[in-house]
């Protein structure tokens, strides 16, 4: 049981992160789109910020376990198969970004406009109002925002062990309720107790304060 549990372990941990890591990719740009193309915003396109903002809302409003099943073509394209901890990353990762669009959207609109405007006056290009305004003194939501993405993929990489993509969603599936062994699911509860509790403290107490100016 050892084995399996530490098996189980790093194939939960490979598909938090690296499906974190591909949600970051596209969940930070498309919040990014949300944000310049609001009213009043120098890249102001209503027509395009409602239809997306609709389209990232759908994708978050689906339970996972549908939008698993329902992405299994698109995973078997990508992947080649839609079973097991790879395969899973692909649901994972765009559900995740629409999540994570919506969190970093809001951490965007923390920014002061006065400092977009103070930019603005002094000749900043859009890019570098994104890259040296915007993104710089969203920093510290934008990291809280990561830390509570990666917490919901665990949950998330919970329920798709049930369904074949492995992990300690797997183990306490088969070991634990088929096989009514009560000590696997305590332990395995436990385990992912444990991981979200480090990742909050990671995000918030260690990367948080050191990105907050010292405060």
């Amino acid at each position: 049981m050892l084995t399996l549990f530490i098996s189980a372990t790093l194939e939960t941990l490979y598909m938090v992160f690296a499906s974190g890591l591909v949600a970051l990719l596209l969940g930070l740009p498309c919040a990014v789109l949300l944000y310049m193309t609001q009213r009043g915003h120098f890249a102001q396109h209503n027509i395009f910020n409602h239809l997306f903002g609709i389209f990232i809302n759908a994708v978050r409003s689906i339970p996972f376990i549908i939008f698993m099943i329902a992405l299994i073509p698109l995973t078997r394209l990508i992947v080649g198969t839609p079973i097991g901890t790879t395969a899973t990353i692909v649901p994972l990762s765009l559900a995740a970004a629409a999540f994570l669009a919506r969190v970093h959207e809001s951490a965007l609109n923390e920014v002061p406009r006065g400092l977009i405007e103070a930019a603005t006056a002094m000749g900043a290009s859009k890019w570098q109002i994104i890259w040296r305004v915007l993104l710089k003194e969203a920093m510290p939501g934008l990291v809280r925002g990561i830390t509570i993405t990666l917490i919901v993929l665990i949950g998330y990489s919970a329920m798709a062990g049930v369904i074949g993509g492995g992990g300690l969603g797997a183990l306490a599936y088969q070991y634990g309720y088929q096989r009514f062994d009560t000590s696997v699911m305590v332990i395995t509860v436990i385990e992912l107790i444990v991981m979200v509790q480090l990742i909050q403290w990671l995000g918030d107490f260690w990367v948080v304060k050191k990105l907050s100016h010292g405060k």
